[in-house]
């Protein structure tokens, strides 16, 4: 465990700004007003993430490695800290929809059907908790090591072997 206390500690922040960035959407009307935005901007947050993973990993290699990391130690660093983040995201996601936005599935859905972008049987199927949450995981695994792969490739230490 102690070979990945950084990324359990960047997983916990991770989860913890998004439950920040949640506040912020609520705040800003994302979640009832201005729903419509939601489905736009909630994307930035991905600019929030990748800052993230490249400050983990940048710790991950001057802290435990030294300042010397391979693609390989980097790639398995990032996907560490994909399945810490997958593994908090239902919970996350239960606090996010239960507590800090409890109305948002029942606004998305009015929103989605006065629109005509679902019926209601679809925007009820899609805009709920359990939805999110497997939704929340399979999201965060995909994208996550992916951006893992793609930030261990130019965080590696030139000219170091992968035999590491």
């Amino acid at each position: 465990m102690k070979n990945f206390s950084i990324e359990i500690r960047w997983g916990i922040m991770f989860s913890i700004l998004t439950m920040v960035w949640m506040i912020l959407e609520k705040t800003l009307g994302w979640h009832d007003a201005q729903i419509g935005k939601q489905l736009i901007y909630t994307n930035l947050f991905g600019f929030v993430a990748v800052a993230i993973y490249i400050l983990a990993l940048l710790e991950k290699k001057k802290q435990f490695f030294k300042g010397n990391i391979s693609w390989k130690q980097g790639f398995l660093s990032g996907t560490v800290l994909t399945v810490v983040i997958a593994v908090l995201s239902p919970m996350v996601n239960a606090v996010v929809y239960t507590y800090i936005t409890p109305r948002f599935f029942d606004t998305m859905v009015a929103y989605r059907v006065a629109h005509k972008f679902q019926t209601l049987t679809q925007a009820k199927a899609y805009f709920n908790l359990h939805s999110y949450i497997v939704l929340g995981i399979f999201d965060t695994l995909s994208k996550g090591i992916l951006t893992a792969a793609i930030i261990a490739f130019f965080i590696k230490t030139k000219n170091t072997s992968d035999e590491k």
